[in-house]
């Protein structure tokens, strides 16, 4: 299952990770976050142990969206050593989100 990431542990789950992190910006009232989820989440067990996924609700966690200049959602960002090396904003099918984990393993 994808991890939640909060204001308060964003640091340590995925600037501080070795591991590549592909983090979801969303929120509930999103309709095209509800339609990707189910993807992040079939990502999240198809590289577990490989790349940390996960969710930021930006809602409630407006410290982490605003200091990635969050302002579509969904966004999604490709996190690896602390910097962003890549982002996807908008649903997009599950292949166009593999490639970029791919791109950066």
């Amino acid at each position: 299952m994808a991890t939640e990431f909060t204001d308060s542990n964003f640091q340590n789950n995925v600037l501080e990770s070795e591991k590549l992190s592909m983090v979801d910006f969303w929120a509930e009232w999103c309709g095209p976050c509800r339609a990707i989820g189910p993807v992040v989440e079939e990502l999240s067990k198809d590289y577990a142990g490989k790349v940390n996924v996960g969710k930021v609700n930006v809602d409630q966690n407006p410290q982490v969206s605003m200091q990635y200049g969050i302002t579509s959602i969904p966004a999604i960002l490709f996190i690896k050593g602390g910097k962003v090396v890549d982002r996807q904003i908008g649903a997009v099918p599950k292949s166009i989100l593999e490639k970029k984990i791919q791109a950066h393993l």
